[in-house]
């Protein structure tokens, strides 16, 4: 078995079209050396699909069988289509178009629109939640912010399969799909919306993709002229693909057959989009003479994770499992996954914030350890564990990167010092590019020193610190680049949303997780409603959960951590159990019995008794109102948000005073000994005893034992022993 390749990021082009061959696998090899006729690529996860297919185009092109302007390679994101471009150009195939069926597809309507309408396309809307909602307000119905995501989300379930409003309801009915709300109702809005849309002249992204395809079935000379411009097609993630984008591929194609495409019927997750793995599977029926590749080594994951993914999909049902691929894995052997039960979520959260601190002090970095969950909804706690651990992270998903304003501000400088920076001392004594752009960096106020903790300020300075490792990577693949090249390949880069890795622990849905991997990933909140998700009831929505987690653990190449707690919340009833899918893999992991240990809520995490046990208590409730509680930030405090609060402003301000000298004399920023809210709490309950204390969520195992005598002794009147607990 060998180890996971690295590859550089901007390896030096291939000098010959053979060399674009060196280093693939034999499987990766008949990949790229299949250039005629219909080929299927069947590739598991982390077998190097991209690298496959890029090194084909690469391989076409430079055997002068493709030329470049006249492949199409598709793929569904922005980003996954910026790195093939990248890729493509470090292998000598620049000129390849890389784009989104959503993007192609409105170049050539921008282009066309003139000659089969007239006039000027109709203005695009890009989000269409204010629409959504006007049309809801039209209807007589009134969406709140989740009820608006939803609707928003069925309307383009329905056009990128489609269904006209009129047959709404009876294809929900059909396709046994979990409406958000009475399907009547959302036909509606549906409807309503439609007609907002002609009334003012606009378009969105789904029509984009409608527009087109009937532009290409009405003008069969538009259509010649598409065809005459891109003769080769290569489409990523084929199992992904909707009715809508499988029908304007075929428009695309013609009566051709040059059609490369890859995918993983059991990595078929978007089944709410519209996504479906029926033209991935049904690939060799409609193209009996197509060459069909199998991908199986795995370079991403070692033996025990490939081991428990394999134990995942060999107890699964249905025409996608009848195709899944046992992947072999390629690299050296690892610890085994970790099965890990918790008394309720803080704690869950706490103990993976602590293990993830554990981690990075051990070397393994931020940015290559994610945390990932089934919903959005469970971020908030594991922010909140991440900053009270004094952990950075980052939320796949929230602002792009090169949309935050620090990376805007530092593009203009870096410009400015390409096209200006002869006059710059300090740029005169930059011996190389990755110094010259430290410098710029420099005098916009960053600093080689990552500052303390997370927060606002450690978010800036890691988008920069991503420019400057960026900056490194350029410069030692290309010795004589300049400011002026490095400017032009951050232009690039902004323009398909191709950003550099930041330096912070991910947090993710497993949705969002799709395509990427980490060395240490902590599958969180794994019980039965959240994974399979309660909406789940037919055969094929459970296969689907069952998909969806198997994507989770395929992300993680060394590490994995498998976590579930019995209540939502401290003191709460023990409902909860784990996942189903969870018996399997532990029947498949060599970890059952040992790793399945329960942590909090229990004892320490090390098994010993140095803190208090926590039993079962009764639900939280507010102690003015006597609401039930279930935001993290109320239970700490006890009280709803709104409640007047009770607390000792004395014992407040002398636990305020106590946290900066602890803070101090640990070198550390203040909230990684206890949060705002946390001193907050226990100035208002001021506990006398450590049953007490250990109740307020906030104080867990580590920090009780460290902390707990200070603190009690605070809240008592008395000075703190500030260092005397462990050390």
């Amino acid at each position: 078995m060998t180890s996971a390749p690295h590859t550089p990021s901007f390896p030096r082009v291939p000098e010959s079209a053979d060399d674009v061959l060196a280093g693939l696998d034999p499987e990766q090899r008949a990949v790229a050396t299949a250039l005629h006729g219909p080929v299927c690529v069947l590739a598991g996860a982390g077998t190097g699909k991209t690298r496959a297919l890029t090194h084909r185009i690469a391989y076409g092109v430079r055997t002068n069988r493709f030329q470049p302007t006249s492949v199409l390679a598709v793929t569904f994101t922005n980003r996954a289509a910026g790195e093939m471009r990248g890729r493509l150009r470090q292998l000598g195939a620049g000129g390849v178009q890389a784009r989104t069926f959503h993007s192609a597809a409105l170049r050539q309507l921008q282009y066309f629109w003139p000659k089969a309408v007239g006039g000027t396309l109709p203005r695009l809307v890009e989000r269409k939640a204010q629409l959504v909602a006007e049309a809801g307000a039209a209807c007589g119905i009134r969406l709140d912010r989740n009820q608006l995501r939803d609707a928003t989300g069925e309307i383009e379930w329905a056009k990128v399969t489609q269904t006209v409003p009129g047959d709404y309801a009876e294809s929900v009915a059909k396709s046994q799909r979990h409406a958000p709300r009475d399907p009547a109702e959302l036909a509606q809005i549906y409807a309503r919306y439609e007609q907002l849309k002609r009334d003012r002249g606009v378009i969105d992204f789904e029509d984009v993709l409608l527009l087109t395809i009937g532009i290409l079935q009405d003008r069969r000379d538009i259509a010649d002229h598409v065809r005459a411009q891109y003769q080769h097609f290569v489409v990523d993630e084929y199992q992904d693909v909707s009715p809508l984008q499988q029908r304007l591929l075929e428009l695309w194609l013609g009566d051709r057959d040059s059609l490369c495409v890859v995918g993983d019927a059991s990595q078929t997750i978007y089944s709410f989009t519209g996504a479906t793995p029926e033209h991935l599977l049904n690939f060799r029926v409609r193209h009996p003479e197509a060459t069909v590749v199998k991908l199986v080594r795995d370079y991403r994951s070692t033996p025990q994770i490939v081991h428990l993914a394999n134990g995942l999909l060999s107890q699964a049902r249905g025409r996608a499992a009848d195709h899944r691929l046992e992947l072999v894995s390629q690299r050296d052997t690892g610890p085994e996954p970790q099965h890990i039960e918790y008394g309720d979520e803080p704690s869950e959260a706490e103990a993976t914030a602590r293990r993830i601190r554990d981690l990075i002090a051990a070397g393994v970095p931020a940015g290559e350890i994610a945390v990932l969950f089934r919903t959005n909804g469970q971020s908030g706690l594991y922010e909140q564990a991440l900053t009270d651990a004094g952990v950075p992270y980052q939320l796949r998903g929230a602002e792009r990167f090169f949309e935050r304003r620090e990376v805007r501000e530092a593009q203009v400088a870096l410009r400015g010092a390409a096209r200006f920076g002869g006059n710059d001392a300090a740029l005169d004594l930059a011996d190389d590019l990755a110094s010259q752009v430290r410098a710029v960096l420099s005098a916009s106020g960053w600093s080689a020193q990552a500052p303390v903790g997370s927060g606002a300020s450690r978010d800036r300075w890691e988008s920069l610190a991503a420019l400057a490792r960026l900056a490194e990577d350029f410069g030692t693949a290309q010795p004589d680049a300049s400011l002026a090249d490095f400017v032009t390949e951050l232009d690039e880069r902004a323009a398909s949303q191709h950003a550099p890795t930041v330096q912070g622990v991910t947090l993710a849905s497993l949705h969002a997780a799709k395509g990427l991997e980490w060395d240490a990933v902590f599958l969180v909140g794994l019980t039965e409603g959240m994974m399979p998700i309660t909406y789940a009831r037919t055969d094929e929505q459970l296969e689907e959960e069952r998909r969806l987690l198997y994507v989770g653990i395929t992300r993680a190449r060394f590490r994995l951590t498998l976590s579930w707690s019995l209540s939502r919340a401290p003191g709460g009833r023990a409902h909860r159990v784990p996942s189903r899918f969870l018996k399997d893999l532990r029947g498949a992991s060599a970890t059952r019995g040992a790793s399945s240990v329960s942590l909090a809520g229990t004892t320490g995490a090390s098994g010993g008794t140095g803190a208090p046990r926590r039993g079962p208590r009764k639900p939280i409730r507010c102690r003015t109102c006597g609401r039930s509680l279930t935001d993290a930030g109320e239970m700490k405090l006890m009280r709803c948000e709104g409640c007047p609060s009770d607390m000792d402003e004395g014992v407040y301000e002398r636990l305020h005073t106590w946290r900066a000298a602890e803070a101090e004399r640990l070198g550390q920023p203040s909230y990684c000994v206890f949060t705002d809210k946390t001193l907050m709490a226990i100035a208002e309950q001021l506990p006398e005893d450590e049953p007490g204390l250990s109740r307020i969520a906030g104080v867990g195992v580590r920090k009780f034992r460290r902390y707990g005598a200070d603190v009690l002794a605070i809240c008592a009147g008395q000075e703190g022993a500030s260092g005397a607990g462990e050390s």
